[in-house]
């Protein structure tokens, strides 16, 4: 199996993981059990398989947000929710999203989680603290909550790595956020309402990537910037592949779950752009 094909594989199993931020099921799942608003449900979601862990710590291991946003949220989030109950919660709001969004994932699921669950044994959890603490999560015995709990720890697996890859590039969180958006051709105004970051820290930021001629002075990406965006990601799929290497029919797991992935992406629930880097299909 080529490196590249881990990067199709991420662009099936990313669509049925993002269910657990956008659909309207986890959103009031996170309410449910108690977290206050969108941000402290997502990083206390996320987070939640590492434990009532300091802000610190899910600012290292979350790396592209604004420090202030995530302390808004962590850890106060561990005081109106235990990670154990959180846990629970986001697997079954995730399951009945997946259901709602893509009927017949049951049948899928059946089939996709050996493979699934091939792969995840096989993955290297060395350095990667937000993967290794997703495969030590019970896989529930609910099929369709286990295949979204095998795409959490694979595509938490490759985001692990790819931080990795950032940080050796010398990218910080802020840096890393506008490189890419000005490869995808995302306005950098967007950071602030994704990542929190403010417009004179965007502004600063941008004038260091162009003194190290990566942008251009309007905030345009230069070939050199493009060139190391592609090489970033192509060092992102040497690192997930070796995961997939353990599974035994590489393309029939990507038909199956493509279906699914295609209905999630076409659901209207997936806003476009999206700091993920998923593109319309």
């Amino acid at each position: 199996m080529d490196d590249s094909y881990a990067r199709t594989l991420w662009s099936v199993i990313e669509p049925l993981h993002i269910v657990t931020y956008f659909s309207p099921e986890c959103v009031q799942g996170h309410k449910d059990v108690g977290l206050k608003g969108f941000w402290m449900g997502y990083f206390g979601a996320r987070a939640a398989p590492m434990g009532p862990v300091p802000a610190g710590v899910v600012e290292a291991t979350f790396y592209g947000f604004h420090p202030d946003r995530v302390r808004r949220a962590v850890p106060d989030a561990w005081s109106f929710a235990s990670p154990g109950d959180i846990l629970r919660s986001r697997e079954a709001s995730a399951a009945r999203a997946l259901r709602r969004l893509a009927p017949g994932i049951d049948a899928a699921a059946e089939k996709a989680n050996p493979l699934l669950a091939a792969a995840v044994e096989a993955a290297d959890g060395a350095g990667r603290a937000l993967f290794a603490a997703n495969r030590d999560v019970p896989v529930p015995d609910d099929p369709v909550a286990a295949l979204w709990q095998h795409a959490a720890s694979l595509r938490e697996h490759r985001g692990d790595g790819h931080l990795a890859v950032l940080a050796a590039e010398g990218l910080d969180g802020l840096r890393s956020n506008l490189l890419a958006a000005a490869v995808n051709g995302v306005a950098f105004d967007m950071l602030t309402l994704t990542r929190g970051f403010s417009a004179e820290e965007i502004a600063a930021g941008a004038a260091d990537l162009a003194g190290r001629g990566l942008l251009a002075a309007d905030g345009a990406v230069t070939g050199e910037g493009r060139a190391l965006r592609a090489r970033i990601e192509d060092r992102t799929d040497a690192l997930a592949a070796p995961a997939y290497r353990a599974v035994a029919d590489p393309e029939g797991l990507h038909a199956l779950l493509e279906p699914a992935a295609r209905l999630v992406m076409e659901s209207g629930e997936v806003p476009f752009p999206n700091p993920i880097g998923l593109k319309k299909r």
